[in-house]
């Protein structure tokens, strides 16, 4: 069990925040797009989500309109997931999916490895990158990333089994239209995607915290509008013997920053205590 304190050290302004979410976003895109001109495409290899059914698409038509497949199988999953799951998310990967349009347009066809085996991998890591880190930075990659996150946020499963189960639909469709090998090849892309996903995007990854203040009313207030729930504990002062309140509520290390930017704004004074929660038994997000 890993422990942390927190005392007061935190956000940034929010114009800056802004402008490195962009930024990861646009190098996330850029990543998406480098793992498909330069290791899988050459090899007609998939990487699962849109995009692999932009590819199959290709394979079976023109691959040099893969871009444009993606493009328009993404809008419709966008224009839904706005209404669904909210403006800042769907707004970042909009802009995801038009920068990886983009650099998928300009990225020249490559082949920096003659074998499927390392295409796939190295392939399935760098998009998988990608993929992560738009994902924490408040967006994502659009298509099966957008309903991978309507899950998660209703079921407390890892993004990246989601996205392999998705996945693996995709990969039936290759082998069904075209190879049982390059079928294999991009379930090995999709396995090691899945993993490095996981390893970046922790939203399943669950804190309970432990708050002590003095403002009462106020941070309560504030943490309910939050998605879970809260419980309140009296408590004293070990040295100075005064009256304290300790407000305890579990959350996922991806909803971390919220709650600190909300903690600090209530309670610059208040004291934090994180720990990594092993297991949850009960109902963790709050109805209603």
């Amino acid at each position: 069990m890993h422990i942390r304190n927190y005392g007061v050290p935190f956000p940034t302004g929010t114009v800056m925040r802004r402008v490195r979410e962009v930024v990861i976003i646009i190098l996330s895109a850029l990543l998406v797009a480098i793992g498909l001109r330069l290791f899988l495409i050459p090899h007609q290899l998939l990487s699962g989500g849109v995009a692999g059914t932009a590819s199959v698409i290709g394979y079976l038509t023109n691959p040099k309109y893969i871009s444009l497949f993606y493009l328009g199988i993404n809008l419709p999953i966008l224009i839904w997931g706005f209404v669904v799951v909210g403006k800042k998310y769907i707004c970042l990967s909009m802009l995801s999916v038009v920068s990886t349009t983009w650099f998928l347009t300009i990225i020249p066809l490559g082949n920096v490895t003659k074998d499927p085996i390392l295409a796939s991998i190295f392939g399935g890591v760098i998009i998988a990158g990608g993929i992560g880190f738009s994902l924490r930075a408040g967006g994502s990659s659009g298509g099966f990333d957008i309903l991978g996150s309507i899950i998660t946020r209703k079921r407390d499963i890892p993004m990246g089994s989601v996205l392999f189960v998705m996945d693996g639909l995709v990969i039936l469709s290759l082998g069904f239209f075209k190879s049982w090998d390059s079928a294999l090849y991009a379930m090995l892309c999709i396995f090691v995607k899945s993993r490095v996903v996981d390893m970046i995007h922790i939203r399943h990854v669950k804190l309970t915290c432990f708050i002590v203040t003095k403002e009462r009313d106020r941070m309560l207030n504030r943490l309910k509008l939050l998605p879970h729930g809260v419980t309140v504990v009296n408590a004293e002062g070990g040295y100075s013997h005064e009256g304290n309140t300790m407000l305890m509520t579990v959350t996922t290390r991806y909803e971390l920053a919220d709650l600190r930017k909300t903690i600090l704004e209530t309670d610059p004074k208040s004291f934090v205590n994180i720990l990594e929660t092993v297991e949850i038994v009960g109902r963790f997000r709050r109805q209603g």
